[in-house]
């Protein structure tokens, strides 16, 4: 084993650790939650030792990195997850790999991945990106719908050709009555999760917790976690 793999594993078996003891400590099964690993900034080498390590699921969050990976890694059984703030100039692109894409936060956005999924006969699951320090109307300082826009867009994914709305993402936010509240900014994406439910019962995905607070996601009942940096490391910078 190289001693970059070697790295991965140890961080993996500690972030695994983490989950595990969160899900005992909600009184939640283990497999009730599942890990993203989200390899931005980092070579498809990485993401191969991170398939040899049993992870199936990564994130990106920057076509222009993101592309080339998946195309490296195309021979992988992998299910990749585009996170970030998504223009529709790279709608195309980030179909064409992308699985699921967590980042949907306007109606606009919704048009170019349905034209684009019809284009390439593919089905892509949606995510609604809920910004929790959102005014009525407004996007969050990190992208997102404000919780109120979460239905009208929901449907929009429901009713277009080519998508599949899976759930709910949120980061918690910088800014507003959630700042520094993770726990509380889960419970509130929780509480918009259920009633999305209610008029949508298979859009049961909650994507939220990342390196820092995944614990108070898995409390929350988060379902996926998205965890970078504690399997990774710190990141280096971009330049």
């Amino acid at each position: 084993m190289t001693d970059r793999k070697a790295e991965l594993a140890a961080n993996l078996a500690q972030v695994e650790e983490r989950i595990a003891s969160a899900c005992a400590a909600a009184g939640r099964k283990r497999e009730e939650v599942t890990l993203i690993v989200v390899t931005k900034t980092y070579p498809a080498s990485d993401v191969r030792y991170l398939h040899e390590l049993g992870v199936r699921q990564v994130a990106e969050n920057r076509d222009q990195d993101a592309a080339p990976k998946a195309a490296a890694c195309a021979d992988l059984s992998l299910t990749w997850h585009f996170v970030g703030q998504l223009q529709t100039n790279k709608v195309r692109s980030v179909v064409s790999y992308a699985d699921v894409v967590q980042s949907v936060d306007r109606t606009k956005l919704v048009t170019a991945l349905s034209t684009a999924a019809g284009r390439d006969g593919r089905e892509t699951g949606c995510l609604i990106q809920v910004a929790l320090d959102a005014e009525s109307g407004e996007r969050g300082e990190r992208g997102g719908v404000a919780p109120d826009g979460v239905e009208e867009l929901a449907a929009a994914v429901e009713s277009a050709p080519g998508l599949r709305l899976r759930g709910l993402m949120t980061v918690a936010p910088l800014a507003g009555p959630f700042a520094g509240r993770q726990r509380a900014a889960f419970d509130r994406l929780m509480e918009i999760s259920s009633r999305l439910r209610g008029n949508h019962p298979a859009a049961n995905m909650v994507s939220a917790g990342m390196s820092a607070d995944l614990e108070d996601a898995v409390a929350a009942g988060a379902t996926h976690v998205r965890v970078g940096t504690a399997v990774l490391g710190v990141r280096p910078g971009l330049g």
